[in-house]
């Protein structure tokens, strides 16, 4: 299933939402150089926290929290994503720590093209690295805030070193064989630079999961925004109303998505409940059965036959002030 299917399956009302090669040979970033990316680039107003014994996870991502705005510090983040008998700290502490201090996680593609991007646009990167091997692995996290595309290196905030210079095939050497993973981190309604809707949806999902629906709101607006022709979006939007009480503005961000996709069993099925709240059971009869017939025989049959049954169950005339389609 892709990442957009398990997002509009997760936005159904009523169901849960859960969303978590070899090294280069020769210059690494010339060839990426282009027309504003020929000078050297270093965030050099990044905080910098020392990192005390087997704690480089808290260091690295107070770091990034602190560049974005966040009144924090290693020795604070400990408690949320040290794990002593780990001696370190794991990718998913690290995000969830994010969406707890109201922070979108963002994880970039595993690009080297995505990390100069993302540092062009001011935002320093959270990266894990692999510095050794076999039996010493040496799983580390840092902080990458710069690069020289002539001199062929990457500038991070490392360890107990504040301006760490690495070679570029080395970093990426670490980074590969770490994952190539990689993570921003945006306030709220922030978009990354060449941004991905799939990646930047489950960014949001995530801080509504956690219930920070307010900061959810802003990323769902921005991305509405930017993808002014995806229904997701306000999908997510709408059921954010809905949670609100706001029935109105529910009904009215479902009307959109289904505008934008007729198709979508979703926002037809969350529209004929909202429609049902309202008290306008005729249109919520009419908007269930299109999405009896979009879902059938789908994963969410059983959720539109629910919704069905409890518009069959309700009596009575239509309220006044339904919308007219």
């Amino acid at each position: 299933m892709t990442a957009r299917r398990r997002l509009r399956a997760a936005l159904v009302l009523g169901a849960a939402l859960s969303i978590a090669g070899c090294a280069a040979r020769g210059p690494l970033l010339g060839p990426l150089a282009t027309g504003t990316r020929a000078g050297p680039v270093e965030l050099e107003a990044t905080p910098f926290f020392a990192q005390e014994r087997y704690q480089c996870g808290p260091a690295a991502l107070a770091t990034a929290l602190a560049a974005s705005g966040v009144d924090t510090s290693a020795e604070a983040l400990v408690p949320e994503v040290y794990l002593p008998g780990r001696q370190g700290s794991l990718q998913p502490e690290l995000v969830g720590a994010v969406r707890r201090h109201d922070r979108l996680p963002y994880i970039l593609p595993p690009t080297i093209e995505a990390i100069l991007a993302a540092l062009d646009a001011g935002m320093p990167v959270l990266v894990l690295q692999k510095l050794g091997g076999g039996p010493f692995p040496g799983w580390h996290y840092a902080v990458v805030v710069g690069y020289d595309v002539e001199r062929d290196w990457i500038v991070l905030r490392s360890g107990t070193e504040q301006r760490k210079v690495m070679s570029a095939s080395l970093f990426f050497a670490t980074w590969d064989r770490a994952g190539r993973w990689a993570m921003v981190v945006l306030q709220p309604g922030t978009l990354p630079p060449d941004p991905d809707f799939a990646r930047y949806m489950e960014a949001a999902a995530g801080l509504e999961a956690v219930g920070r629906h307010d900061s959810a709101t802003l990323a769902y607006e921005a991305a509405a925004r930017q993808w002014p022709t995806e229904p997701l979006p306000l999908l997510a939007l709408a059921n954010l109303a809905h949670a609100r009480g706001d029935l109105v503005a529910a009904e009215r961000g479902l009307r959109a998505a289904v505008l934008l996709d007729p198709r979508d069993a979703a926002a037809r099925n969350n529209r004929a409940e909202v429609l049902r709240q309202l008290g306008c059971v005729s249109l919520a009869h009419r908007e269930i059965e299109v999405a009896r017939t979009l879902a059938a025989g789908g994963p969410l049959s059983d959720t539109v036959e629910a919704t069905a049954r409890a518009i069959a169950a309700q009596q009575g005339e239509d309220a006044a002030g339904c919308p007219a389609d």
